[in-house]
């Protein structure tokens, strides 16, 4: 099959490191690709876009240690073409500015295999964008230039002309950390002021982001004295300066911290976005995944006989996927549900159901067990039926109560939590490279399955916060040894951010750059 197919190859931009600024077109490319390359400073979050079946394949260039040299990545690209291979070229920033796209388009028109260039926002005005530097200003300056701080090693002479940069209003160093002495000289050699504002950005447009300030004259000193080591770009110029007015991005309340989300991968997102939003670093470390439950036997038994339910309680979205998942299969569908009334823990959880064209007829003021036994404590439930679909291991604190109520309970299992398997030496480099501030827990199984992941002796280091949602995984995590510091008063994702950005306000800010002048 692959032998009448034609290879063809996309060369992306992959934007300059957070993922939301790749282009439409570049998610379009990644989705067609059958094998996609990409470089080190690409976002990981873009992979997901790419194809379940495509074969990933990384190519990492970083300060000269290269999992593939250039010229193997060029043959690389036109190997997997000439085999048929729809390909993406994932490549940091845009393809075209010193990122060495036009070598390896050069290397396919060679070898007269078909190509496109997908643009990508170029680190070279995306990181001063974030870092509240506008390169140009009508009261500043009207001219900027774009210059590499790693000239090819090869080259006898360079050909960058310092006599003119230094008559230019900006000026951006993409790679310009290690030869940021010999810019700085260079240019106080050809005329610019040695008081001249200046801005090293590190690790721009992503949560992770640093910054230097200093001038011409100080610039190395405080480099050095801070480690400042790359990624980084250099800006010099009179509107670096307007940071202090025009800062945006590092000015959001969570901005720089590292929050450990240890929900299920998939599930995962929702709160990731939200912390995004608020500059939060999420990192992905789920100790539980969900799987069907070794038999469907009581879950397909409930379903066969739904009309002679009152109630139908949902405890969570993973019960309402697979309770929907399995009314399909055994030949039903929605207008089943028309005489039962439904109850959901929480607004997500409503949600869902909500998403299925059903309305939900209760949903409790505690989005807990209790605040469910509560609302109908209210009620009188005095011989109703309810068919209460939830996880294989959970709290009979609901069924039991109804029980007392006088209401009969049928409990059928829609999912099992299963640990997943993490490594824990993955949580450990962060820790050691001080970047977690926080790791929340959603369930008790999530805290549960953290301790097995991580070994009863794990201890957690001081300035690592815990989050907990809901006082059922506050309990788990204290009886698992842990301090609970974050709580919040409405057990969804958005209180537990909103509990996030209300604790940060009263903390020093962490790992932030001192303002140097």
């Amino acid at each position: 099959m692959k032998k009448n197919k034609k290879g063809k190859v996309y060369i992306i931009g992959a934007g300059p490191g957070d993922a939301g600024l790749i282009t439409l077109k570049g998610i379009e490319c990644l989705n067609e690709a059958d094998v996609v390359i990409y470089d080190y400073l690409v976002s990981k979050d873009l992979l997901k876009y790419a194809r379940s079946d495509a074969r990933l394949i990384y190519a990492g260039k970083q300060g000269g240690a290269h999992t593939l040299s250039q010229w193997q990545i060029n043959d690389l690209l036109a190997r997997e073409a000439k085999a048929g291979n729809i390909v993406a070229r994932l490549k940091g920033g845009d393809p075209f500015i010193f990122g060495r796209g036009g070598e390896e388009a050069e290397k396919l028109a060679e070898n007269k295999i078909p190509f496109e260039i997908v643009p990508g926002v170029t680190s070279a005005i995306a990181v001063p964008a974030y870092a509240g530097i506008p390169l140009t200003h009508r009261g500043l300056t009207s001219t900027v230039a774009f210059v590499t701080g790693h000239e090819d090693p090869t080259k006898e002479k360079s050909d960058i002309d310092w006599q003119a940069l230094a008559q230019i209003g900006t000026l951006v160093f993409l790679m310009g950390v290690k030869n940021i002495e010999k810019i700085v000289g260079k240019l106080q050699d050809n005329g610019k002021s040695p008081k001249t504002p200046v801005a090293l950005i590190r690790w721009g447009t992503t949560p992770r982001q640093e910054i230097l300030e200093g001038t011409l004259i100080n610039i190395v000193k405080l480099a050095k004295e801070c480690k400042f080591a790359p990624p980084a770009i250099l800006v010099v110029g009179e509107v670096v300066a307007l940071r202090d007015t025009l800062q945006w991005f590092d000015s959001k309340p969570l901005f720089g911290k590292g929050v450990v989300i240890t929900r299920p991968e998939k599930q995962a997102d929702d709160l990731a976005k939200l912390l995004i939003k608020e500059g939060a670093n999420p990192i992905h470390f789920p100790t539980i995944k969900i799987v069907p439950p070794p038999s469907w036997r009581k879950l397909d038994a409930a379903i066969k006989k739904l009309e002679d339910y009152d109630w139908l309680i949902f405890t969570s979205a993973n019960g309402v996927a697979y309770f929907f998942e399995r009314l399909l299969a055994k030949k039903k569908d929605i207008r089943d549900l028309k005489s039962i009334k439904i109850c959901c823990i929480g607004p997500a959880t409503a949600q869902q159901v909500a998403n299925k064209g059903i309305k939900v007829d209760l949903v409790p003021e505690k989005y807990i067990s209790e605040g469910i036994l509560k609302s109908f404590s209210k009620k009188n439930v005095k011989g109703e039926k309810f068919l209460l679909v939830r996880a294989a291991e959970a709290r009979d604190v609901l069924p039991e109560g109804l029980k007392k109520h006088g209401a009969s309970v049928d409990v059928a299992t829609a999912y099992v939590t299963v640990n997943s398997e993490k490594k824990k030496n993955e949580l450990e480099e962060l820790f050691e490279k001080n970047q977690v501030d926080v790791i929340t827990f959603t369930s008790s199984s999530t805290v549960s399955n953290f301790i097995k992941i991580m070994g009863s002796g794990f201890k957690l280091p001081k300035n690592v916060k815990i989050a907990c949602i809901g006082p059922v995984t506050a309990v788990a995590a204290q009886k698992a040894g842990f301090s609970v510091d974050i709580h919040q008063e409405e057990y969804t994702m958005e209180g537990l951010v909103r509990a996030l950005i209300e604790f940060f306000k009263k903390k020093p800010a962490a790992r932030k750059r001192g303002k140097n002048k």
